[in-house]
């Protein structure tokens, strides 16, 4: 007979958790994709979504992962041969390279040392110096998952725009938790996925599509069928889509966005800062060191150290073990040397301080030194 555990809890960068209403929506039998009621949810998923970007750029909803939102992006704006610079602070960073060259692209990486954010004199000088506007395209991870470090999305696009490239942003953490205003930050493409601050399980990936980036499409000779955008403008035009999509992620991704609509997205980019602060404080307070530094630490990641000779590897298996909560390991490069603390979506003040009583717990159990108990910590309301 199995023991009775405590649920499991999810406190990493993503998948993240989901509220159950939306899980009540996923266990429903689907529509049909072609029927007059998906159309109306399609039309109004839309809408929601270019709302909570503040945008009126096209959206797309696609049937796949952040990754594949990124390779539509890519797939759609250059053509072998095109050279793209790749703005690098961490994994998903190289990704966007990683990709760019399996399209035939001749990147360039601007990169940045580990758990820092971009530099806005290094990338301004590199952009004055193309004079020749070889750069067709700027990749940028506004809120780099695999370190907990955020962008300033807007300084880059706009810098991005002055010389004349399209940038393409890869927001699958920050959108949703953080104001990432679309048309504002004169952002051309940005992507996001459906498993971060949107509360779904992954299965979707949502791509935002500008004007600039159209007259791009209209040249693009990269070999492309499904991921052809412009298959999806043609049907979103009838208010339908060119393949068949899941239907009940898309209808999940409706109530997800009613949910957000009701708390209020001030509220919901108010509660992720709150939240930020009370786990970065109370870690700090029990004598932890934190991987970024306050000035481009993520509202939504944060990356620890773990303390004295204690591994990454103990740490994360007694939270499992004894709690049941999942942090997440270091990714490539910082495996085992960092662990990182989702706050995203569906997460609220008593999930931190849960985490931080829990975290104490185990580093004392593994015999930490010099622990300290996490004081200083401020609801949003003290």
């Amino acid at each position: 007979m199995t023991a009775l555990k405590p649920a499991q809890f999810l406190m990493i960068p993503g998948p993240t958790p989901v509220p159950a209403v939306i899980l009540e929506t996923l266990g429903r039998h689907p529509i049909g994709h072609r029927s007059t009621e998906f159309s109306g949810v399609l039309t109004e998923v839309t809408k929601d979504l270019q709302a909570l970007g503040e945008t009126e750029a096209d959206v797309f909803v696609l049937t796949g992962s952040g990754t594949m939102a990124m390779e539509a992006a890519i797939a759609n704006t250059i053509s072998p041969g095109d050279k793209v610079l790749c703005l690098i602070t961490g994994v998903f960073g190289e990704r966007w390279a990683k990709i760019a060259q399996a399209f035939g692209a001749q990147v360039e990486k601007l990169e940045s040392a580990s758990g820092t954010a971009v530099d806005l004199g290094q990338l301004a000088n590199r952009l004055s110096a193309d004079k020749e506007k070889s750069i067709k395209v700027v990749t940028i991870t506004h809120n780099e998952t695999s370190t907990g470090v955020i962008n300033d999305l807007r300084q880059i696009a706009h810098l991005v725009r002055k010389h004349g490239a399209l940038s393409l942003v890869d927001a699958v953490t920050s959108f949703g938790a953080i104001r990432v205003p679309i048309d504002e930050w004169l952002v051309d493409v940005l992507i996001t996925g459906s498993q971060k601050a949107l509360m779904l399980p992954p299965g979707l990936a949502i791509v935002f599509f500008g004007q600039r980036a159209w007259a791009a499409q209209a040249t693009s000779k990269s070999p492309k069928f499904y991921l052809d955008l412009a298959r999806y403008k043609k049907s979103l035009s009838a208010n339908t889509v060119p393949f068949t999509p899941n239907v009940s992620f898309v209808m999940a991704l409706q109530k997800s966005l009613a949910l957000i609509k009701e708390e209020g997205i001030n509220k919901i980019q108010t509660r992720h800062l709150t939240l930020k602060t009370m786990l970065r404080t109370g870690l700090r307070s029990m004598g932890l060191k934190l991987f970024v530094d306050d000035e481009y630490a993520s509202p939504t990641i944060t990356a620890i150290l773990p303390p004295g000779k204690l591994t990454v590897a103990d740490i994360r298996k007694g939270l499992k073990e004894d709690y049941n909560i999942i942090v997440a390991d270091g990714q490539e490069d910082l495996q085992g040397k960092i662990f990182r603390i989702g706050h995203m979506g569906y997460v609220f003040e008593r999930d931190i301080l849960m985490t931080l009583s829990c975290a104490q717990a185990v580093l004392k159990k593994l015999g930490c030194e010099r622990l300290s108990e996490p004081t200083h910590i401020r609801f949003a309301g003290s």
